[in-house]
């Protein structure tokens, strides 16, 4: 078996070079930040010094962050101009910054129609990533469009939703796709048991494709199949259940790619340590870590 990249989404906290240390100590192989304040629109630039300070620390710490994920603020499928133009210039920013940074991938949630109707909705997210791309900043660095809860008229529920937002797109060689575990399964797609996440990978495959799958967010789910609420909790602990990410993190075909934690978290890192044994504890065809049983 190929070795697996687990990892945590970890604060910035303190500078960005922190994640990278944070990681380090919790046992990450990959990690994943906010770039920014993610509760702000705009953000200070970063510095030379800042630049460098977070590259040196990848290399120490022996972490390397591979994704940023946006600002919950965006909204690129806004009927309404002003946000989102706003929204479109944040994203110009934050595409901006991993560039600057070096990440190679730049995670976002497609956004909501707020009643514009759903085409509608998918075509503005496509015109607004055209827009951003077309300035030719972040020429290298990939956009992951995430598979949504569908909660409100949130876009991104249904595989066939991220697809039309790539067809839709004159630029689909720069979009990729992040698949949410919780999200999936809140939306309606069931992974817990191996012939019910055979059948959802062969959709996946069938409407998206495999090859545009990037990167994997690692939550089980405090809500039921399909209730369309996006509560995550700790790996095994949820609806979803062991079963279901034993066979993700056993399933060849995803070998290599980032899986990265965003379960709930306390002070310390002793929840994401927790996470991160039990998810390699299932590499190995356990049911829970030796110390937990």
């Amino acid at each position: 078996m190929k070795q697996r990249r687990f990892g945590a989404h970890m604060s910035i906290s303190g500078g960005l070079h922190t994640a990278c240390e944070r990681g380090r100590r919790a046992g990450c192989d990959v990690v994943q930040i906010f770039s920014k304040n993610q509760q702000q629109w705009r953000a200070r630039p970063l510095t030379d010094e800042e630049i460098a300070r977070f590259k040196e620390a990848q290399v120490t710490e022996g972490v390397p962050v591979v994704m940023v994920h946006d600002s919950y603020l965006i909204n690129l499928a806004a009927p309404g101009d002003e946000l989102w133009h706003k929204s479109i210039a944040a994203f110009r920013e934050e595409l901006e910054r991993c560039a600057l940074l070096g990440i190679p991938c730049l995670v976002t949630h497609p956004g909501a129609h707020v009643g514009s109707g759903e085409d509608t909705g998918l075509r503005r997210v496509a015109a607004a990533l055209d827009l951003v791309f077309e300035t030719g900043i972040g020429r290298d660095v990939i956009v992951l469009l995430e598979t949504t809860a569908g909660q409100g008229s949130s876009l991104g529920r249904r595989f066939e939703e991220l697809a039309r937002i790539i067809e839709y797109s004159r630029h689909p060689e720069r979009l990729g796709v992040c698949v949410d575990t919780c999200h999936i399964f809140a939306a309606g797609y069931d992974i817990r048991t191996p012939e019910a996440y055979a059948a959802t990978i062969e959709e996946l495959d069938h409407v998206i494709g495999i090859a545009r799958v990037k990167a994997f967010h690692l939550n089980d789910s405090q809500k039921e199949l399909g209730s369309r609420v996006d509560r995550h909790t700790h790996i095994g602990e949820g609806c979803i259940g062991l079963e279901g990410f034993r066979a993700l993190v056993n399933d060849e075909r995803f070998a290599g790619l980032p899986m990265v934690l965003e379960t709930p978290k306390g002070d310390d890192l002793a929840d994401d340590v927790r996470n991160l044994a039990t998810l390699r504890s299932l590499c190995n065809g356990q049911s829970k870590p030796d110390d937990e049983r």
